[in-house]
């Protein structure tokens, strides 16, 4: 049992209406208060993610009952853990995976969605993993049973999900192929990727199929959308997987040829996280720590940073993220 901490209120980033970036401020709040499965954490750095930017733009809300403050994503030092908490204690360094809450500087979280971080591991690297490494986890293996040397074609493949992918897809010994901006093209390269495509000047479709020499690509992580259906069913394997986690080019079609679908068997599922059962991210999260946590142990896998931002500076962050330069993940630091 933890000493229980006596905290009125505090700092959080705050929105003054829906909008811009100029809505967001920093303010005072209620400090959450736990249930008897939830931690307190201190929290000391989060991670931006495209979907505070929507939920700043009103496209996004949070999940009913979850706390409407930005923050994917956290890493801290816990403070307080209710009476239900087990393996967990006060003075622990932790990530959490958090539908809400996490740029403030404390927030809530229930235990199953709190992972225990190694020596290995910075609090500031911890604020980058949680829900993109969960992310393209859940994608690859859960969700599209990618097996070792898949061929695997990973969109976006210089933001924070698909930093993450490239090596989770490497570490399977799998071939991958990425898109991305001239500019982003090594750092895909550095973290393994196998080809790398400039959307901007090659078609992605013919470059797949060149280099798998017609076969196709087993699995697609997309986040474009509709830009991309069409090429995607041009470069997708027999049996192949399209994944669609986003849809940040647009979500309408004008118009579709179905019959590659048919032709080659293809299944096309979508996924989120956010919106999870807690079932679900308890499951996910177990997993994570016994197959994918050694790996961040042995450097095999790491945290790709593009940048720090204290958080006063939130909406010169927010504006950053929009103008599409980072490459790989935005991380707020709340506590010095």
């Amino acid at each position: 049992m933890s000493e229980k901490i006596v905290l009125n209120s505090m700092n959080a980033i705050l929105q003054k209406e829906i909008g811009g970036a100029d809505t967001l401020y920093i303010g005072k709040t209620d400090v959450p208060i736990i249930q008897p499965n939830q931690i307190l954490i201190e929290v000391h750095f989060a991670a931006l993610n495209r979907a505070d930017l929507l939920q700043r733009e009103g496209k996004y809300p949070p999940p009913k009952g979850e706390s409407v403050i930005l923050g994917l994503e956290a890493s801290g030092i816990i403070k307080e853990v209710g009476s239900d908490v087990i393996g967990l204690s006060q003075g622990d360094r932790v990530m959490a995976l958090l539908a809400g809450g996490g740029q403030a500087e404390y927030v809530a979280v229930e235990q199953e969605l709190v992972i225990l971080l190694p020596q290995e591991i910075s609090l500031q690297q911890a604020a980058a993993i949680p829900e993109v490494f969960l992310t393209a986890y859940q994608a690859l293996f859960l969700e599209s049973q990618t097996k070792e040397h898949a061929t695997v074609l990973i969109h976006a493949g210089a933001s924070g999900v698909g930093t993450a992918a490239i090596q989770l897809a490497k570490a399977t010994h799998c071939q991958v192929i990425t898109t991305s901006s001239e500019s982003k093209l090594n750092i895909c390269k550095n973290l393994g990727a196998d080809l790398t495509i400039n959307y901007q000047r090659q078609n992605f479709a013919e470059e797949v199929n060149t280099v798998t020499k017609g076969k196709g690509a087993d699995i697609i992580l997309d986040f474009i959308g509709a830009p991309y259906f069409k090429q995607n069913l041009e470069c997708i394997a027999l049996d192949g997987t399209l994944m669609m986690i986003s849809v940040m080019g647009g979500f309408k079609l004008k118009e579709v040829n179905l019959y590659p679908i048919l032709k080659k068997r293809v299944s096309i599922k979508g996924t989120t996280l956010r919106a999870r059962s807690l079932d679900y991210k308890k499951t996910l999260i177990q997993l994570f720590i016994k197959e994918i946590m050694p790996l961040f142990k042995s450097k095999q896998v790491v945290p790709v940073i593009d940048s720090t931002f204290d958080w006063s500076n939130i909406k010169e962050a927010h504006l950053y993220m929009e103008s599409n330069k980072n490459k790989g993940k935005i991380v707020l630091q709340i506590k010095e």
